[in-house]
């Protein structure tokens, strides 16, 4: 049996390794060329199918010379692991079991982009990962195997990716041959339960000092490195916001009212921004014209009174 892979990330690696270790044929393997411009601390798909002697391209699946060519292959499944574009029926029609999907979140919840990044925003406990049936709607096909996972509440994105990749390699192995051979499940996906969220850009990071303590905390945790990050300005120049902290303890409201996002330098020389909910979070790691350190290391730029937010 034999199937054609589209992947990418650290779970495409993992992905492409498990199939291989399953006795399955990859027969071909799409992956995207590395963007010169974005932070790739993941693994290369291209040379984990070097070392596999695995055919692999960044050619375009949906020329036709590659639908002629994958159509020759005739394979059984293709399978779709972290790649970024959407797979046309063209493509997909081409295998005898269609296409399975591999996605970083519990579905139906988090359906999208980003679903790992979208769930540290929120204040998810529970994620997970889930192979499904792939259907026109993003995430939508009915589901095949899935395992769920916890999130810390300091966990970062990478955190999760680290919990993430272990549960993904064992539901492809409970389930690739099934899908290959036709057995595998379809559990229906219920609506009513289903949320998307779309792909997050840099700007998105922005710090709205107006939020709540605690989703200001979840925004820096979910974009912290190796992500571009969270920021806020002060006096015009750009605070990288790496990491922080709660004030202890978290009811810290002011006798009197302190509009959000004004810098206090108080309690052990620690530098505290107000939020909206009137409770104080702790600048530990900051960034200012390349440098990083603790927001103290920066009097300059985060003084006493000073307001931050937008340029």
């Amino acid at each position: 049996m034999s199937v054609v892979v589209f992947a990418y990330h650290d779970v495409g690696c993992m992905g492409v390794r498990t199939l291989k270790a399953l006795g399955i044929d990859v027969a071909r393997v799409y992956t995207h060329a590395d963007d010169p411009g974005e932070n790739r601390w993941f693994g290369s798909v291209a040379d984990t199918c070097r070392e596999l002697a695995v055919t692999c391209t960044t050619a375009n699946p949906h020329d036709p010379a590659e639908i002629d060519v994958i159509a020759r292959i005739a394979p059984d499944a293709i399978f779709s692991l972290y790649y970024r574009d959407m797979i046309k029926d063209s493509v997909l029609s081409l295998a005898k079991r269609g296409g399975f999907n591999l996605h970083g979140s519990y579905l139906p919840r988090y359906r999208g982009r980003a679903p790992v990044n979208w769930q540290i925003l929120h204040g998810e406990t529970q994620g997970g990962v889930t192979l499904h049936h792939m259907v026109k709607r993003a995430d939508a096909g009915d589901i095949v195997d899935q395992e769920a996972l916890p999130i810390g509440p300091d966990d970062t994105g990478v955190d999760v990716y680290r919990k993430m990749l272990p549960a993904a390699e064992r539901v492809l192995r409970r389930s690739a041959k099934a899908v290959l051979d036709g057995t595998a499940r379809r559990i229906r996906q219920m609506e009513s339960k289903a949320t998307y969220y779309g792909r997050r850009k840099p700007e998105d990071g922005l710090i709205d000092w107006t939020w709540c303590a605690e989703d200001v905390r979840n925004l820096v945790r979910a974009v912290t490195k190796p992500y571009p990050g969270a920021f806020t300005f002060a006096s015009g120049r750009r605070i990288n916001v790496w990491r922080v902290s709660h004030v202890r303890p978290l009811v810290d409201v002011p006798a009197h009212p302190v509009a959000a996002g004004v810098g206090v330098l108080i309690r052990s020389n620690d530098a505290l921004v107000t939020c909206g909910d009137g409770k104080r979070l702790r600048l530990d790691l900051v960034e200012v014209d390349g440098r990083e350190g603790d927001a103290m290391e920066f009097p300059d730029v985060l003084r006493a009174g000073l307001i931050l937010g937008g340029a």
